[in-house]
């Protein structure tokens, strides 16, 4: 099954939206325009229900389907939120706001969605009820908990729900997915050393905590080299080390931040208990104390093995099976999405982005060739989960 004849039809319109919404991005729970412009759209293509204001900024809109068949209802989610990265490209829509733009494509998740809720909403067919949720926040803020703690799957009677994400790299027209671990769960290091000030030309009558921070930094590095199993997967990556304001003094304190990830709960545990011992003992064979505050993020994203085996296969009416990969490797990234699955069973799946910019760059750019297979794909998982 190619894309569908309709939504080819929508291409233009679907890509003028992702344009404006490229326009005007806007951070974490403060998507007011956006929430806005979409509660609009959705209003206008009939949904019979358009809901504001859940997970704080989230919007929800509900279609309902011809009578008989299944009253089965299944939720499809795109988030709504931009990153505060200055954009570096001379598009003539680019970000119209310093400091902030859409560098990992959820304008393009976005604007697929709306394009599918417009497509379901005028044509209805297919029985049961399509729920279309749009998230704010996933870009560290929990948009997606926030919305599940806010009632979504039980107010709206959800029982399965599918997200779908762009792939930098992978070909136009192609999909990845696979069943199990997909996305890493994310939590926070903040470490806290304190040493004894003093002046760089008398070392020896202070502690350095510069030289601690650095000795922390290779020695949590052990943890994952050996105490996690080889044959499973943990990253712990340091990304700020925050220390002194000049060129000749030995700071009495630093602090270092970065983040541990994990694809299984064993490891993870294990990664919560091991580091704050090599942080304290590192420190306190320089002399100096060390506290790392370990704060759980996002958890595993996890696909449920019948419903990635279903969006594989409506992902192939699309592109065609060969162009789906169902042993796409796990990924060390995390997404919020696991909240939802977390709630209800359904599966998480990748889209081709074609030769761009790397998610989270600067000149990262979703491909609006992606439109038509992205909407497509929400069009036949309905159609083909809720048979008229």
């Amino acid at each position: 099954m190619p894309i569908v004849n309709r939504v080819a039809d929508l291409h233009a319109d679907i890509t003028e939206w992702r344009r404006d919404l490229h326009m005007h991005p806007e951070l974490q729970y403060d998507v007011h325009r956006t929430a806005g412009s979409v509660a609009d759209k959705l209003k206008a293509f009939g949904c019979d229900e358009v809901v504001t204001g859940l997970g704080r900024t989230g919007v929800v809109g509900v279609i309902r389907g011809k009578k008989g068949g299944t009253s089965k209802t299944i939720g499809l989610r795109a988030d709504m939120d931009a990153l505060p990265i200055e954009e570096a490209s001379d598009l003539p829509y680019k970000s119209t706001v310093p400091g902030k733009m859409h560098a990992c494509g959820h304008d393009g998740h976005t604007a697929m969605l709306l394009g599918a809720a417009r497509y379901l909403a005028e044509t209805r067919n297919f029985s049961g009820t399509a729920v279309v949720i749009f998230q704010p926040a996933e870009e560290g803020g929990g948009g997606g908990k926030a919305m599940v703690d806010d009632g979504l799957m039980d107010r709206f009677g959800i029982q399965e729900v599918f997200g779908m994400h762009n792939y930098p790299g992978m070909p136009v027209g192609a999909f990845g997915i696979r069943p199990g671990p997909m996305m890493a769960a994310a939590d926070a290091l903040t470490i806290d050393i304190e040493g004894v000030g003093a002046h760089a030309a008398r070392p020896h009558l202070g502690v350095d905590t510069v030289l601690v921070g650095a000795q922390i930094i290779n020695a949590l590095q052990s943890v994952v080299s050996r105490n996690v199993d080889p044959l499973k997967s943990a990253v712990v990556s340091i990304c700020m080390f925050r220390a002194g304001n000049t060129d000749n003094v030995i700071p009495q304190t630093v602090q270092l931040r970065g983040t541990a990830r994990s694809l299984a709960p064993e490891v993870r545990d294990l990664l919560e208990k091991r580091l704050p011992v090599v942080v304290e003992s590192t420190a306190q064979a320089y002399g100096a104390k060390a506290r790392l505050t370990y704060k759980r993020g996002y958890p595993v994203l996890v696909n449920h093995e019948k419903q990635t085996e279903f969006a594989a296969s409506v992902a192939g009416q699309i592109a065609g099976q060969d162009k789906v990969d169902t042993g796409l490797p796990p990924m060390m990234g995390a997404e919020d999405f696991s909240f939802m699955l977390n709630a209800r069973p359904g599966a998480f799946i990748w889209i081709g982005n074609g030769t761009s910019a790397g998610l989270h760059h600067p000149s990262y750019n979703f491909n609006d060739e992606v439109i038509p297979f992205g909407t497509s794909y929400w069009v036949k998982l309905v159609e083909t989960a809720l048979p008229a």
